[in-house]
């Protein structure tokens, strides 16, 4: 294996992927996914074209790699948090779910951004790789507010709905953060929780 700088080839590749995503995540996160180019990307990166090719086929998967990485990211965060939380009522385990992927996601505007509006009608693979990770999340909601009500009830609506306004709340709340505190989008999303989920 060759070392070159301190560093091989694998490490090089890795962290030129890396650039490229943190290319990615700053101008689809600001500029918005039509504006930005693949020539954009790899100035932004200070890789070659080539380069880029080498790591993803095209613009759209480097697209849902990222949004992958921040739902991945939210989920782990959210299981770890309920994993805490056990013995707490459906009430108090909505809330942590909500406040840690509401605080993922307030973490960096950019995510929102990228995760709420710029993976919206892009492609159908876009498009199923979106749906897919609606999926997980409607699952965990559905599957929560079964632990708490018991029987038979289906969520699958409910959860999708509140799936819904998650998605439009934290957008608002990145797009208007000097009218709106973190909190406040918490607190609104928690009311229609509960609404939803056990009403």
């Amino acid at each position: 294996m060759a070392i070159y700088g301190g560093q091989s080839a694998e490490e090089r590749r890795a962290q030129r992927r890396e650039r490229l995503l943190d290319a990615g995540l700053e101008l689809i996160g600001t500029e918005g996914y039509a504006a930005t180019s693949i020539e954009k990307l790899c100035a932004a990166a200070g890789v070659a074209t080539r380069t880029f090719y080498e790591e993803f086929a095209t613009k759209e998967e480097l697209l849902m790699t990222l949004h992958r990485q921040v739902q991945g990211r939210a989920a782990v965060t959210v299981r770890a948090a309920l994993s805490h939380a056990e013995d707490a009522s459906f009430a108090e385990r909505v809330e942590v779910a909500v406040r840690n992927y509401v605080q993922t996601m307030a973490d960096d505007p950019r995510w929102a951004r990228l995760a709420f509006v710029e993976v919206i009608g892009v492609s159908q693979a876009v498009e199923a790789n979106r749906l897919g990770l609606r999926h997980m999340w409607t699952e965990l909601l559905s599957a929560e507010a079964r632990r708490a009500a018991g029987g038979d009830r289906d969520f699958h609506l409910g959860a999708l709905a509140l799936i819904g306004t998650v998605n439009e709340l934290v957008h608002h709340w990145s797009r208007n953060r000097a009218h709106h505190s973190v909190d406040e989008v918490i607190t609104e999303i928690l009311r229609v929780a509960n609404a939803l989920m056990l009403d």
